[in-house]
């Protein structure tokens, strides 16, 4: 929040009032595009399933969203007996408000220019301010602990709610998030280490230079590709859908749950890509950053920034209506035996020829140690979960054995 130029001067009931308007246009924003968002979902799946998709409710079927939400609150509000009153309830909320959160140090607008020291600020009511809700020197490890804190509100449900399957539910979202928040923040650091910040700010700034200067290329694209499959894990999304799988867990953890607290999970799971994809765009897409046509210098960072957006959203549905859902092993075994090697190689790699840049070393030089640092860590992990490996499948053979 410090780095908004609002603070430099002090704080004033204007400062205040603009923080309030900031908050309140950035949740009312989430509100809509969470409603654009389900609407937008069950089109494109019709689509590639060759059905109609939502079609009665107002023009293109806009308005099915909005007459499903007037339908929870209408619901009966049923609470399982063998639950845990104050948790079952809080669950709900602390999963929508984790979401929020982490919209908040986006910036969603303002011209970034290179070399610039005050770049990206605009004019709202007379006073030079990011076009963000906050901008935290900590932005990043912000997003990483919020992110994590997240998996409570789906941990706690099924535990709460008092029933096996919901359980079951909430035991496979710990697992899978441990798994992969990992591999995020791997990825997650290669950006840290090219824009020399923590400030998401700060990190558009450094991609103000153009095409070249996006971090998806400048990282090698496969920090970027890292977090794209471990952020889809990460919102339980699928193919990683194994939190709910309705198929084997009658609908997850959230089975036991009805009206307004159902639905705010059902608002909180998208609320959660479209937060996902704009962070995407921020750390390797430059964020509100584009050519700018004609006049009108405020609005089309706002505009490119909210088209980047939208490939991401059509391309975590085009992974839904193709991809079908991993085994648990399969879910499992890329997490820890592929992304977490890869990844921390790579960075290995790339924390070599970075250090090679700032100290003027011989690129051959910091190229091959990058590369045998990276080599010998992979190889001790792989040989240490070959070792786990073997480990169970004799255990699993002394069992068979026994057990004949």
């Amino acid at each position: 929040m410090f780095g908004d130029p609002i603070y430099r001067d002090g704080v004033d009931w204007g400062d205040v009032a603009l923080m309030g308007f900031k908050v309140l246009l950035a949740f009312v924003f989430l509100l809509v595009a969470t409603m654009f968002m389900v609407w937008f979902e069950r089109k494109v799946v019709g689509d590639m399933q060759n059905r109609i998709g939502p079609n009665v409710a107002g023009p293109w079927g806009l308005l099915q969203t909005f007459a499903d939400g007037v339908k929870f609150f209408f619901k009966e509000d049923l609470k399982p007996a063998n639950s845990d009153p104050l948790i079952f309830r809080l669950a709900p909320y602390l999963s929508a408000v984790t979401a929020f959160v982490a919209f908040a140090i986006v910036p969603v607008g303002g011209v970034f220019r290179e070399g610039e020291i005050d770049t990206g600020t605009v004019t709202l009511f007379g006073k030079e301010t990011y076009l963000q809700v906050a901008d935290p020197p900590i932005g990043i490890l912000l997003l990483l602990a919020v992110s994590s804190i997240a998996v409570y509100g789906v941990m706690l449900a099924g535990w709460a709610s008092g029933s096996k399957y919901p359980l079951l539910g909430s035991v496979r979202a710990s697992a899978q998030a441990i798994s992969y928040e990992a591999a995020l923040g791997l990825s997650v650091v290669a950006v840290v280490l090219l824009a020399g910040t923590l400030s998401t700010h700060g990190i558009v700034a450094e991609q103000a230079g153009g095409l070249r200067s996006w971090f998806w290329l400048a990282t090698g694209v496969v920090p970027f590709g890292v977090f794209l499959i471990a952020a889809t894990a990460e919102l339980n999304r699928p193919p990683f859908d194994l939190v709910e799988a309705e198929q084997e867990l009658v609908g997850g953890f959230h089975t036991e749950y009805s009206s307004i607290r159902f639905a705010l999970f059902f608002l909180a799971e998208f609320m959660n890509v479209i937060t996902m994809s704009a962070i995407m765009v921020t750390l390797f897409f430059g964020g509100p950053a584009g050519p700018i046509f004609f006049g009108l210098d405020w609005l089309w960072p706002t505009v490119w920034f909210f088209a980047k957006v939208l490939v991401f959203l059509f391309v975590f549905v085009w992974f839904r209506a193709t991809l079908p859902r991993l085994r648990y092993d399969q879910l499992m075994h890329l997490g820890w035996k592929v992304l977490i090697p890869m990844m921390l190689g790579w960075l290995l790699v790339f924390a070599a020829i970075r250090q090679h840049r700032l100290d003027n070393v011989d690129t051959a030089v910091a190229i091959v140690v990058g590369l045998v640092l990276a080599i010998g860590a992979t190889a001790l992990l792989m040989a240490a979960f070959s070792a786990g490996d073997r480990a169970y499948e004799r255990e699993n053979t002394i069992k068979d054995e026994v057990g004949g």
